[in-house]
Parts: structure tokens; C-alpha cells; sequence
């Protein structure tokens, strides 16, 4: 029998980080001001990445009906208007509901989903695109979140930093 490697998240029930909840309120009310600020308590929170079942190859019977052969559990990339694509995220399972009561989370450190976004040339993260406070991570910062950095505070402002080896 294989075992599953622990992902680091026993006990977790699905709640949103507190800290970040805060932080998502604190950006809704001053975005512009508040992004750097919500981005630096993110980094260092879990995300719900949701996986959903997508029918793979169909067989039809005599009849002509369609009956499912293969199916498979695959992330979900969204298209903006832009035509960029984003993957999902979500704080809770509770957010995660209210965009598809019928998708199945999987926890991961916040990285990890950048770094997946990544591999899948998504442009951006989008968290809680159903609320209750949407937040996105795109460009230079997905890139540092997914290769490992650490956003700062420095100088009354924030960095990406490298952490020592």
C-alpha cells in the first residue's frame, strides 16, 4: 500500500486564517494602499486550491446515450476578459462552497500554489473570486511567491528577499 505524504495541514477544518481575514478586510476598504501589505500575511498562509472532476473520453451505447469512460481531477484556470489566465484559490472552504459547493479543496502553503500557477502559465492568482474580499497576485509577485522569496517590509515600503541557504 503507498502512503500519502502529509501535506502539513492535520487538523485543518477549512477556516480562513484570521490574520489574513483581517488583511482582506483591511485591502477591500484602501486596494491600492493595503495590496503589498495583504500580499506579505498571505505568503505564509494556506490556500484551498480546488480540484474539480472532468470528464475525460465518452462512450455511447447502442441507444445513442453517452456514458462517462474516464474522468479526471484537474485544478481550475479561469480566462479573463483579458485573455489571461488565473488559477483559483480560496481562504476557507466556506469561500470555496460559494464559488462550487461541489469542488474538493486541497490545502497548500501559498507558494506552492504560485508555483503551480506557474507551471500551468497562469497570469495570476485570484483568491476568493466569489468573496466575501476578492484578492489577486499576478506578474513579479506571483513569480517571486512561486520561486521561494519573502515580501518585506522595508523603508516605510515592501521587497522580495531571498532567504539565506
Amino acid at each position: 500500500m503507498r502512503a500519502i505524504p502529509d501535506p502539513g495541514f492535520s487538523g485543518d477544518d477549512g477556516a480562513a486564517d484570521p490574520g489574513l481575514g483581517d488583511a482582506l478586510a483591511a485591502y477591500a476598504v484602501d486596494p491600492d494602499r493595503r495590496h503589498a501589505a495583504t500580499l506579505a500575511v498571505l505568503q505564509h498562509t494556506r490556500l484551498l486550491v480546488p480540484v474539480v472532476a472532468v470528464l475525460g473520453e465518452v462512450e455511447h451505447d447502442d441507444a445513442g446515450l453517452a456514458h462517462d469512460k474516464t474522468s479526471d481531477m484537474a485544478t481550475v484556470l479561469i480566462t479573463g476578459r483579458d485573455g489571461r489566465t488565473a488559477l483559483l484559490a480560496f481562504t476557507s472552504s466556506e469561500a470555496m462552497r460559494r464559488w462550487d459547493p461541489q469542488a474538493r479543496p486541497v490545502p497548500v502553503p501559498a507558494s506552492k500554489a504560485a508555483e503551480a500557477a506557474v507551471q500551468d502559465r497562469a497570469s495570476a492568482i485570484v483568491v476568493d473570486v466569489a468573496g466575501p474580499e476578492m484578492f489577486v497576485v499576478e506578474e513579479d509577485d506571483l513569480r517571486a511567491l512561486a520561486e521561494g522569496y519573502t515580501l518585506v517590509e522595508v523603508s516605510g515600503g515592501y521587497g522580495w528577499a531571498r532567504p539565506a541557504r
